[in-house]
């Protein structure tokens, strides 16, 4: 019997090979991307089963565990993103300083970029992504009116109105509560007002390392479609935090569209028994809905100002003077960045997108006093 073994050598890989297998995944990715686009949207059958046996499940799962972990691995992610980025960048100054001799590598670092951007946006439409082609919550909610007009000025004089006299009601009883109290209390309220199949296990939102940058460039909060984290400002102030909290959340309960996310916020806020999320609610609203009568009569919207309690007219100078603070290029850029993102994503008024929340929030009020009903419904296509 032999005692002799055979060793075979490992062969080593050509360029040309990762040249083919590259191109070969990018064309897969390239299809994958472009078959999504093209059957999922107006597809209601497809979106929905996306939610239920895609979206859902990976949301849950990946909260499962990363929601006990107290810092955003999301961060952690993004930072690695970047100094992959940095390194790239010289490594391409390097290849074009030496085009005669390393050509091939540029092309090859240039191919691998293509591929990992794809592979990028791939595992952003199936982690989150396809839930911009969901149905507006405005018309599952059956809040539209024909031909999608804005709110006409009697409303929004009616809207102010309301809105004025619920701040100074629910002022007197407001206290500020920690990040940590508006999370949990934000779950419970999700859990108990809305029908959403993402509750406790796939809803937590933590404080984002990078809320001192984010804070100078007027960013309140993100939601982290790659590791279904929702990511808050730190620095925000207090009165803000309940609403902007149970924002994330409608992301995570796959809300995508931005005014979608701040009706389901203001939905859920105004329907629980806690004046500092009411309270919270009725100001972010207050703010969009005087700004809007402003723009057509600016003496009755400061009149509405004039009205508010101390407390609030406080909070509404703490608002302004963060945002006179941190007027700068960065936040000039980062909203057209922002901007153009969402309008990408199916969301044709981009950033605007956010004051859509008005009229729908205004229509969801004349809504609840006509039919009394509290549950909130999520749909799921």
């Amino acid at each position: 019997m032999s005692n002799t073994f055979t060793v075979r050598k490992i062969k080593k890989v050509s360029l040309k090979d990762k040249f083919k297998y590259k191109i070969i995944c990018l064309l897969i990715l390239v299809v994958l991307i472009i078959a999504i686009q093209y059957f999922i949207p107006e597809n209601a059958e497809l979106i929905r089963l996306y939610n239920q046996y895609v979206y859902y499940p990976i949301q849950s799962f990946r909260m499962l565990f990363l929601g006990y972990i107290p810092i955003s691995i999301g961060d952690f992610m993004y930072f690695f993103w970047g100094i992959s980025i940095f390194v790239t960048i010289i490594r391409w100054v390097y290849y074009i300083r030496n085009f005669a001799t390393e050509k091939i590598k540029l092309a090859y670092s240039f191919l691998s970029i293509l591929t990992s951007l794809a592979v990028i946006y791939f595992s952003f439409l199936l982690g989150w992504g396809i839930n911009y082609y969901r149905e507006p919550l405005a018309k599952s909610w059956e809040l539209q009116i024909k031909n999608n007009k804005p709110i006409d000025t009697n409303a929004l004089i009616s809207f102010n109105r309301f809105l004025t006299d619920r701040l100074n009601n629910t002022a007197q009883n407001y206290k500020p509560f920690t990040v940590a109290e508006i999370n949990n209390f934000s779950k419970y309220y999700y859990a108990k007002l809305s029908d959403s199949k993402i509750r406790t296990n796939g809803l937590e939102v933590k404080p984002t390392l990078y809320s001192y940058f984010m804070e100078r460039i007027g960013i309140e909060g993100y939601y982290n479609p790659f590791t279904g984290e929702g990511q808050i400002n730190s620095y925000l102030p207090a009165f803000l935090l309940p609403f902007t909290i149970c924002h994330e959340m409608a992301h995570q309960a796959g809300i995508a569209a931005e005014g979608d996310a701040n009706l389901m916020s203001y939905a859920i806020c105004t329907a629980c028994d806690n004046p500092t999320f009411k309270y919270s609610a009725y100001l972010n609203i207050w703010i969009y809905a005087n700004r809007r009568l402003a723009r057509r009569d600016s003496n009755l919207a400061k009149s509405f100002e004039l009205e508010l309690n101390g407390l609030t007219r406080k909070h509404l100078d703490t608002i302004e003077l963060l945002s006179i603070k941190y007027q700068n290029i960065a936040a000039h850029y980062s909203s057209d960045m922002y901007d153009n993102y969402l309008k990408m994503n199916k969301q044709k008024e981009g950033i605007k997108s956010y004051g859509s929340v008005t009229g729908n929030a205004y229509r969801l009020e004349q809504k609840r006093n006509k039919t009394g009903k509290t549950t909130i419904h999520i749909p799921d296509y």
